[in-house]
Parts: structure tokens; sequence; C-alpha cells
């Protein structure tokens, strides 16, 4: 038993109102500090950047395993990048770089990620130190530092899965449906940018959507220009995977021959899905009689329900 002088002085010590740290306290119930929100604010694009990498679950039909995003700050302008190694990590960064560079004629001043390996490196540090840029890294498993980057991951992710399961198309798509949720996103208006797209916000122009189609859908491209004959078909039925940031087109992908064409000239059927199953109802047989003992019939046991 304690006396009442020991607990006394037990309860001075570890009184709450008094400025003092208890080590057996400190030992059994640290909790981590609560997060503040974040007040910083960007006033042009490429001031602050967001960067992170997600690992896919199973490779693509491409064979990616990763892709890496990054999100302009000001703007909230996102590109992602499939990536088969994360060491790839470092050399995309640095041809971002130059993209920004030679695009916007704009500098990164701060890059924020996490400290993974695939940023914390010599060579990624030797490079954004010698054009000037700020290199910021969240704490050791505290991803809530990185919370922008962690946020668009979650929009990007669950945007790729909703589009996959829409249209049914494979998970091994994932990279097909992860551009074209890219491309979306910079097109549609967000909470940060108020009824600004980040289209708009980083191009100074709006977005075209006369462009947009259902990701996985049926289409028909032209393909005159390369068929054997005059009485060949002049198109076959495909499979539509997206845009392009290099072509003013779309890309059809022909699931019986695997390739992907690429055309301006494409027909769409938007309410067909090639890759939904077809579901074909089973025949259900007759009755059997009650008075004809020969006439029994087993039940499919599939389709018995308790």
């Amino acid at each position: 038993m304690f006396s009442p002088s020991m607990l006394a002085s037990f309860g001075f010590s570890c009184n709450k109102s008094t400025a003092h740290i208890c080590n057996a306290c400190q030992l059994g119930k640290h909790t981590r500090l609560p997060f503040t929100p974040s007040v910083s604010v960007t006033y042009f694009p490429f001031q602050l950047l967001h960067a992170d990498v997600w690992t896919s679950p199973i490779a693509s039909v491409s064979g990616f395993q990763f892709y890496l995003v990054i999100l302009d700050d000001y703007s909230h302008y996102v590109w992602t990048f499939p990536l088969r190694h994360k060491s790839d990590v470092t050399p995309t960064l640095l041809s971002f770089h130059s993209y920004v560079c030679t695009q916007f004629q704009r500098p990164i001043v701060a890059l924020q990620t996490d400290n993974g390996r695939e940023f914390d490196n010599h060579a990624l540090r030797t490079f954004l130190a010698s054009h000037g840029v700020s290199l910021r890294f969240s704490c050791p498993y505290t991803s809530q530092q990185n919370g922008k980057a962690e946020r668009i991951l979650r929009t990007l992710n669950d945007g790729v899965r909703m589009l996959l399961f829409h249209s049914a198309v494979p998970p091994v798509f994932w990279a097909e449906a992860l551009a074209t949720m890219t491309y979306l996103l910079n097109r549609r208006p967000c909470t940060s940018t108020g009824t600004t797209t980040p289209h708009q916000l980083l191009l100074g122009a709006p977005p075209d959507y006369t462009l947009l189609r259902v990701f996985g859908c049926a289409c028909y491209p032209n393909l005159t220009a390369t068929t054997t004959n005059k009485l060949s078909p002049r198109t076959t039925r495909c499979i539509f995977f997206g845009y392009l940031p290099d072509h003013h087109g779309y890309r059809c992908y022909d699931p019986t021959t695997r390739r992907v064409f690429t055309s301006r000239h494409v027909v769409f059927d938007e309410l067909s899905f090639p890759f939904r199953a077809t579901v074909t109802p089973t025949p259900q047989s007759p009755p059997a009689s009650s008075h004809d003992p020969a006439s029994v019939v087993v039940a499919n046991p599939l389709q018995v329900q308790n």
C-alpha cells in the first residue's frame, strides 16, 4: 500500500498543471502531436511542387509497376509518369525540370516529397542544388506533411478504379486509365481552384470539352489507309483507351490483334463496352410430372438457394 505522503508526492510530480516532464508517463503514454492546417500560400506556377510515388499491386500490360505524380501547388495541375522501376524517378524529374524551363520559362522554386530513397539521393540532390531548387522532405513515417501529394494519389486511384469498374476493363490496363484520369482532373474545377480549372490556371486558356469520350467504350477508327484492298473492312471494333499528349486524336485498342491505333477519325459507341461479360441465361428444365416416376429432374446445385 502507498502511504499518504507517497501518494501526495506522486500526485504532485504527475500533476498536469505543473510544468514538468515525467519519464514514465512519456514512455507509457507518448502520442503524436496534433497537426495544424497549412498556411503556406503560393503566388505563381512551379513555386512549389509536390511529388510522390505509388506502387501498383499488379504490373500493367506495358510492364509498369509504379507511377510518379507531380502536383503544382498554385494551379493544382497534375502530371503522372508510369515507371517500371523506382530508380526511374530521378531521370524523370530531371526531364520534367527541362520541360518546365523550356515550355513555361519559369524556374522550379521548391520540391516537396517524402524521404524515400527515390527522392533523397545524391544524384537528385546535386542536380536540384545546382539549379537552385529547394528540396523539402517530410519527417519519417509522417505522410501528413506530404498531404497534398497523398490526397492527389487517392483522387487519382479512386478515379482509376471507377474507370476500370465502369467499363469492365481488366486491371492490367491501369496505366491507360491513369492517363485518362489525369487528363480529366486537369480539366475539371476543384475546391482549391474554385470555378477555374487547373488547365486554365496553368495554360491560360479554358479546356476543350468536345473531345471527351467515355473510357473503355466501343469505337471504330478509320483504317482505310492501311487496308490491303478496296474490298477490305474500313474499320474494326476497338476499345477507347484515352487521349494522347502529342497527337490530336484518340487511342483505340484492338483486343483481337492487341494493337493500338492512333486516329482522329473515330466513331464512338459510348453505350457499348466490349470488355463487359455477356451473361447468357441458363435454360430452365420443364417441371417433372408427379404422375411419372421415371421423369426425375436433378436440381442444379448452383441454383439451389438455402
